[in-house]
């Protein structure tokens, strides 16, 4: 046993040891253990009858073993409790608030209608605001391409004129505010763009090419030569397939078509391409000009690198020779989200900065103390801008702090780096990762506090909620943890110290983006669709999610049934009613006239918006937390793969 390792010859011994004992041990000890029998299960019992909240549109095969879970669900029904709400997107509806005579009509067709609530959006993503504002500029006008200019009368008040008319005709207005946008970033409008310091800043890997030192050689031809200095390694462009931003980066196409497009939009005779395999060996050189006149070909796995610069496309020609195999190498870099056009739509701010958070709470404070409004609702911008956001300064040393111990930023949260030459881009989770997203979302949840604290100081009666997407799983990347602080699952990212940061017991309730056209369970199945993509699996997911600690609510969104019948969004209501303590109806504008008839069908029966009963929120809150402190613990939540970005 000489050659043996120490690990080896350890086991070796533990086996002899066992073997001694086994031998030694009475032959009654090995009596054999009872075999298997066959048992008997009873059949489950007959599933509950569906739930039926609008029965006028006729039976539905629901999910009501998993749809009426819950005190939330039990009391609204019990007490006829169901909200009911239509959202009036700003700018696409600019042109349809515009005056006191608009306003009074929109009112009137939504409370004809049956509706309990409109969502008056009031702080786009732009951060150009519907109300007289002395902290926000007021909107003036909106372009959307291919659409005439819609645009707001400089003396009128949108949301005065709302306010007055949602009053007089009884129906409870609810303003929503893009907590973290101040700009719009395909127009570059906003006032995130004069406030720069606002902006989120976001962390990139900055991929570049590494450029091989070439060697002058020997008088005679005698030995290797003398080695040159390596040039400067050459910037490359992170996002495939698209004419780069900076014309010096060298462009990465793995689509050859888009290689053709592209070339003549810049600088089309300076235009150098290398082709390099799966295995980023260069396997050609191409002229630019002579690009698609050669139909030239890339190779599956590969890649064409594309320079249109001169000094960049001489670089290329020169150093980046057939038969070589260029490096890719990278380093941090922090840019403010303003100077990446192209990355979203809204402009983002840094929620980590005090005048960013204290700025949004002085809007706060302006509308809720001047304007009559029910409630306030904060959409889906109550966010980051993705997970590579926020790397600002502030973040940094926030959380430095909250760690207690130095940070090596980015690496210790995460480090992004590039496959070459397809330029995928991959991340590595860092040590501390883990309580990156705890950090985070802990961020935006002790600011949702600040805020309802803002506004119930100010009229306690006042309702504070918030819009998310129903696909739970996108949100550790954007930090908003929307679920109770209860709320267990099979996700990996759902930590007993995540968990804790769960906002939905610090609103009244929650709206969910149940954005799809299937309505239930079962018509998925039997339509070969993913039953997760369903009104009824996302909504009846986001009741368990929210678990007890407020009210929710399932959004459907109307341009999702063009193209669809009446009995289509029939459906789409009942489940979203079914699974959940009320229904938003997105948007307005969404040819809202033409589905107007089956909405008013589905609310002829007048009902009461949860959150107009408080005394039965905290019921149902107490409730859970008797049945929490008996110990008393909720059947697993059912993970239906929903699909991401939904609602977003």
């Amino acid at each position: 046993m000489n050659h043996q390792t120490p690990f080896v010859a350890a086991a070796y011994l533990s086996v002899a040891v066992a073997t001694v004992s086994l031998a030694a041990m009475p032959t009654r000890a090995f009596a054999q253990a009872p075999l298997p029998t066959p048992i008997t299960v009873p059949p489950p019992p007959a599933p509950p009858a569906p739930y039926l909240p609008f029965p006028q549109f006729g039976t539905l095969p629901l999910d009501e073993a998993n749809n009426g879970f819950g005190f939330a669900q039990t009391t609204a029904r019990a007490k006829n409790l169901q909200a009911r709400m239509q959202w009036i997107d700003a700018t696409a509806n600019l042109d349809r608030v515009n005056s006191a005579e608009k306003v009074k009509a929109v009112v009137a067709a939504i409370k004809g209608a049956g509706f309990t609530d409109i969502c008056f959006d009031i702080k786009p993503i732009g951060g150009e605001v519907l109300y007289n504002s002395k902290i926000a500029p007021k909107i003036k006008s909106f372009t959307k391409p291919g659409q005439p200019t819609k645009t707001l009368p400089f003396d009128f008040d949108p949301l005065a004129a709302m306010a007055t008319e949602c009053k007089a005709q009884g129906i409870n207005l609810i303003v929503n505010f893009n907590a973290f946008a101040e700009g719009h970033l395909l127009f570059g409008t906003g006032p995130g763009f004069a406030n720069r310091q606002w902006q989120t800043v976001l962390y990139e890997e900055k991929p570049t090419l590494l450029l091989p030192a070439l060697s002058v050689p020997l008088t005679g031809g005698g030995g290797s030569g003398f080695p040159l200095t390596a040039p400067a390694p050459l910037s490359v462009a992170v996002r495939p397939n698209e004419l780069p931003i900076e014309a010096t980066e060298v462009a990465v196409y793995t689509d050859a078509a888009k290689v053709v497009a592209d070339l003549p939009k810049r600088n089309p005779a300076a235009g150098f391409v290398v082709i390099v395999d799966a295995a980023g060996k260069v396997i050609a050189q191409v002229q630019g000009s002579q690009f698609a006149a050669l139909s030239v070909a890339i190779p599956p796995g590969g890649a064409a690198l594309v320079a249109q610069e001169e000094t960049t496309a001489s670089a290329l020609r020169r150093y980046v020779v057939v038969g070589s195999k260029p490096v890719l190498s990278g380093s941090p870099k922090y840019v403010p989200i303003g100077d990446r056009p192209r990355r979203q739509i809204p402009l983002m701010t840094n929620p980590f900065r005090e005048d960013v958070r204290a700025r949004m709470l002085a809007i706060l404070t302006e509308v809720v103390t001047n304007y009559d409004v029910n409630g306030i609702i904060f959409d889906d911008r109550l966010r980051y801008a993705g997970l590579d956001a926020d790397f600002s300064p502030e973040a940094q040393a926030t959380f430095t702090q909250y760690m207690g111990k130095p940070v090596a930023f980015p690496g210790d949260v995460l480090r992004y780096s590039y496959k070459f030459p397809t330029m995928e881009r991959t991340m590595t989770p860092g040590k501390y990762y883990d309580a990156w997203l705890v950090f985070r979302a802990l961020t935006l949840r002790n600011f949702l506090a600040d805020a309802t604290r803002t506004v119930k100081t100010i009229k306690p009666a006042t309702t504070v909620a918030t819009y998310v997407g129903s696909w739970y799983p996108d949100y550790p990347d954007v930090g908003a943890n929307w679920a109770s602080p209860d709320f267990r699952a099979g996700f990996r990212f759902l930590s007993p110290s995540y968990a804790e940061t769960g906002w939905a017991g610090v609103t009244d309730f929650v709206v969910t983006g149940c954005y799809y056209n299937t309505a239930t369970i079962a018509e998925a199945v039997a339509s070969g669709v993913d039953i997760g993509e369903t009104v009824e699996a996302a909504g009846q997911f986001s009741n368990r999610a929210v678990g007890n600690a407020a009210w929710v609510y399932a959004g459907i969104q109307l341009s999702d049934f063009a193209g669809k019948t009446p009995a289509d969004l029939k459906r789409a209501l009942q489940a979203a009613a079914a699974t959940t303590q009320g229904v938003m109806v997105f948007d307005f504008s969404h040819d809202w006239e033409k589905w107007r008839p089956v909405l008013a069908e589905a609310f002829a029966k007048p009902a009461t918006p949860p959150h107009l009963a408080p005394a039965s929120l905290a019921d149902v809150r107490a409730a859970q937390a008797a049945k929490k402190a008996a110990g008393i613990i909720d059947p697993p939540t059912i993970l239906y793969r929903g699909k991401s970005g939904t609602g977003f």
